[in-house]
Order: structure tokens, then C-alpha cells, then sequence
């Protein structure tokens, strides 16, 4: 166990598997070597195999403490935060000194008890590489500069708790539209951020983050697709923040110490709105904004605001907790919650969730799934070689440039065609852009194969239910986007 444990920490996926494998031919009753397996289906982006090996392991060894923290990283990936809380509880209680499991425990604490493990943890020795080391320490002076400059809950102030957002061309040049973006004002200065569901929170450009005076609050960095690494930025906090007809208060933005990013005033992810039902519709282009489906014996849902903490932490964010907002004191409400289906959303698609990454499998050229994540940032679908050289044939393209947060891709591909099929969509795409993602599945713990871009995306109507894990994807020939020639 602890040598596929050291294999994956290496990312070396396809020997980890190799070795769990022939181990378990020799000893397939082992509730060990099961839940090894499952970690290792895990991070080959096969959640639905590693469920079925951790239910065998279930069966063998309820008590085995590796195993409950499989279960909750499986639970937590399907949207059940409360089980995947008790899950990790038990884990903890089995064997608290285990890195893994003290660090996902820690992560279910208060503030004060958390920064208190958190030193602890940081002051032993934990297998962690310097990148994960780097955040973890980041996000302590986060935690401790909160303890110091007390901030309230980022809110929502507006009577409105619904909304219609037009939004707004990004141009490529002066006839091409590159991109949508939303308006958004920061202490009543103009921002028009991308939309973008592959990023996280708000993410602005130093330049317009000191024309709206925000000050830095705590060091970070973030980072994403390219070859130059993550790129140094900061917390801030804005006082105001207007959206279309919403306005909310004390929110956080996280800015990257650069003049721009990747040619634009910021990103917007989408999980800001995990507290709305949210609709992009790109034939009409607008983002409507709904309160949620309330949940059986709810007594007073809780109140929209944005969802913008998780840049300071490289955990997953909080997950429909009244923590955010102490206000509400229902205690119906309290502590994380378990994915609940409304009746008027049954036919709507169940994606993966971790952060803020919406991930669903896809078949290509009608094999077997692989895991993409759902990203309107990503201008064209994109597939990893490895994963293209399985269904087609792929070639070196130097005349393609791919660049994001972290700068350019160094090395880029086309695929030959490819039909992706997912939910209910199936997309024929000719001369498939392919790169290699490594770092991104080294960050989610999870092989991804690729993303869905834009232009796929913008072809339809998507509903995102952020907090059960739930899309809707709604096609019309008739009145879907159309992109200029």
C-alpha cells in the first residue's frame, strides 16, 4: 500500500497500477490492496471503478482508515459534503497521525482550531512536494491576517435575489468575437471579466484592482494552463462589487501582479454564483441568476451572495455551510450538506465537482470514457496526445499558440476528427487542439484528458447547479451561437 501510495504522490500513475494489480492477483481478499486500487482508479480519472472497489474494501475492512478517506474523497467528488465530513471524522478517529487524513481533518475545523493544526501540520514532516508546502502556507497567513483584520461575510445587499446579466463581446479583433465577459463594477470602477467556469472566484489584473483601490490583504499565487508556472498575486477585499441589477459587499478578489490577464481586466468563474441556479445563455447571450430549489425541511434557505473565498486556500470551497453567513441561524441549515435533487431538476446531468472544476466523462470516437473538464475559458476543445493517440492519429503544430495564466504552452498539437459525447451532446470536431495538462491533473488528483472550450459551450443553453452537481445542456440548430468565419 504505502509503495502505490509513493508511485502516485510521483505521478507515476501507470506504475502504481501495475503494481496493485499484480499484487492483488495474489491476494484479491485484501481490503488493503482494494483500496489501493481504488486510489489508483481515482487518479486515473475513473471514479465510478474506484466506488466499486471501495465498496468491495467496505465489505473486508469497515475500519481500515485509508479506505474512509477514499470514501469521502468519492463523496465529496458527487456532491454529498456532509457524508464525505463524517467519512473523514472516521478516518481521523482510526488513525489521526497519517498525513493525508490529518490534512483533510483539519479542513472541517473552526478558523482558531484550524490555524492552530495547520502550524502543527506544517511543522512536521508530511510527504508533501514544495508546490503543495507553498499553499499550504499561503493559505495559513490567510487565516492568521483574518484573525488580525477581521472582514464580514461577503454578501448580497440588493432586494433583488434573481437577475438577467447581458453579456459582453470580448473581441478578437474588430470583426471576430473572442470570447463573452460580464460588467462588473469594484468600488464603482468598470471591470469586464471573461467568463470563465475552468477559474475560480474573482480574478482581477493589478491594474484594475489600483484603479478600485483594492489593497492587498494576504501573498498568494495562482497558476493554470501554460509552462511557466503559477505567477505571484494577492487577496484583496472589495467594499462594493455591482453585477447587472445585484450588488454585494466585503467580497474577496484575488489579482494577479500583472497588467492584464491573459489579455483582459480578469476572469469570473462561475462558481461565484454557487449559491444562485445559474443559466448562461450564449444564443441569447445572458446569465440569469435564480435562488436554488429549497431543500425538504429547510426553514429559510439560505440568502445568495458570491462565492469568492476559495483563492486563498488550495482546498476545496466551503460547500453550503451557514459559516459564510452567520446571520442565518436555522439549525437546519448548519454544516455542510448532502446533493439534493429537485423534482423539476431529475433530467438534468450529474457532473463531478472538485473546487471549482465541473468535470463529466466523455467517449471519443465512441470508446471508453475519459474525464474533461467543463471549461467556457478554454476557447476550442482540447484533448491530451496520450489520450488522442488512443482513437486517432495526432501531429506536431507549431503554428497553434495556446496560452493562459500560467503563460505559454510549450508544445502544441492537432488530433485528426473526434466525436466527444457527453450528456445528451454529441460533437463532431475536426483537427482537435491537443496538449499535455499535467500539472492540472496533479492539482485535482485526477487524469484529465482535456477540456470542453468554448466552442462547444457557447452552441448552447447550459443550467449549472453548483451545489448538487448538477447541468443541464440545451441544443438548438436554430438559434445557437454562431462563430464568424
Amino acid at each position: 500500500m504505502s509503495l502505490a501510495q509513493v508511485l502516485l504522490r510521483q505521478q507515476k500513475v501507470k506504475e502504481a497500477d501495475d503494481f496493485v494489480q499484480k499484487a492483488l492477483s495474489q491476494n484479491p481478499k485484501s481490503a488493503i490492496l482494494l483500496t489501493a486500487l481504488g486510489e489508483v482508479q481515482y487518479r486515473e480519472g475513473t471514479p465510478w471503478l474506484a466506488g466499486v472497489s471501495a465498496d468491495a474494501a467496505m465489505k473486508l475492512d469497515p475500519c481500515y482508515p485509508q479506505l474512509r478517506l477514499l470514501r469521502a474523497q468519492l463523496l465529496r467528488l458527487n456532491s454529498y459534503y456532509a457524508s464525505a465530513a463524517k467519512e473523514v471524522g472516521v478516518a481521523h478517529s482510526l488513525n489521526p497521525y497519517d498525513p493525508l487524513i490529518r490534512r483533510r481533518w483539519l479542513e472541517t475545523l473552526p478558523v482558531k482550531e484550524r490555524i492552530a493544526e495547520l502550524e502543527a501540520y506544517l511543522s512536521t514532516r508530511s510527504g508533501d512536494d514544495p508546490e503543495t508546502m507553498r499553499g499550504l502556507h499561503f493559505y495559513l497567513d490567510f487565516l492568521k491576517q483574518q484573525e488580525i483584520q477581521p472582514r464580514k461575510s461577503c454578501r448580497l445587499v440588493s432586494d433583488t435575489e434573481t437577475a438577467t446579466v447581458p453579456f459582453a463581446a470580448m473581441m478578437q479583433d474588430g470583426d471576430h468575437i473572442r470570447t463573452f465577459g460580464l460588467d462588473v463594477k469594484f468600488n464603482d470602477h468598470n471591470a469586464r471579466l471573461q467568463i470563465d467556469t475552468g477559474a475560480s472566484g474573482l480574478v482581477v489584473s493589478r491594474s484594475v484592482a489600483e484603479h478600485a483601490g483594492l489593497k492587498q490583504f494576504s501573498r498568494m499565487d495562482i497558476g493554470g494552463i501554460g509552462s511557466e508556472g503559477r505567477k505571484a498575486g494577492y487577496t484583496a477585499f472589495a467594499d462594493d462589487i455591482r453585477i447587472g441589477s445585484l450588488e454585494f459587499r466585503d467580497c474577496e478578489v484575488a489579482v494577479i501582479d500583472k497588467r492584464n490577464v491573459v489579455d483582459s481586466d480578469g476572469l469570473i468563474g462561475m462558481d461565484v454564483f454557487s449559491r444562485f441556479l445559474i443559466t448562461l445563455d450564449y444564443p441569447m447571450r445572458k446569465l440569469l441568476l435564480a435562488p436554488l430549489p429549497p431543500r425538504p425541511g429547510d426553514v429559510a434557505p439560505l440568502k445568495p451572495t458570491l462565492e469568492t473565498t476559495s483563492s486563498a486556500s488550495d482546498v476545496d470551497p466551503p460547500a453550503d455551510t451557514a459559516e459564510a453567513q452567520p446571520s442565518v441561524v436555522s439549525p437546519v441549515l448548519r454544516g455542510p450538506r448532502d446533493r439534493y435533487i429537485a423534482p423539476e431538476m431529475k433530467d438534468w446531468t450529474h457532473v463531478y465537482r472538485i473546487g471549482h472544476n465541473l468535470l463529466i466523462p466523455a467517449s471519443l470516437n465512441k470508446t471508453e470514457q475519459k474525464m474533461f473538464i467543463l471549461d467556457t475559458g478554454a476557447f476550442a476543445t482540447s484533448i491530451s496526445p496520450e489520450v488522442a493517440r488512443e482513437v486517432t492519429k495526432v501531429h506536431a503544430d507549431d503554428r497553434i499558440k495556446i496560452r493562459g495564466i500560467s503563460g505559454n504552452v510549450d508544445t502544441v498539437y492537432t488530433a485528426d476528427n473526434i466525436t466527444f459525447q457527453f450528456a445528451n451532446i454529441s460533437q463532431k470536431v475536426q483537427d482537435v487542439v491537443a496538449f499535455a495538462t499535467p500539472s492540472i491533473s496533479k492539482n485535482l488528483n485526477m487524469e484529465v484528458s482535456g477540456f470542453i472550450g468554448f466552442t462547444a459551450l457557447a452552441q448552447m443553453t447550459i443550467g449549472i447547479d453548483y451545489r448538487d452537481g448538477l447541468m443541464k445542456f440545451s441544443y438548438d440548430a436554430n438559434r445557437g451561437y454562431k462563430f464568424p468565419q
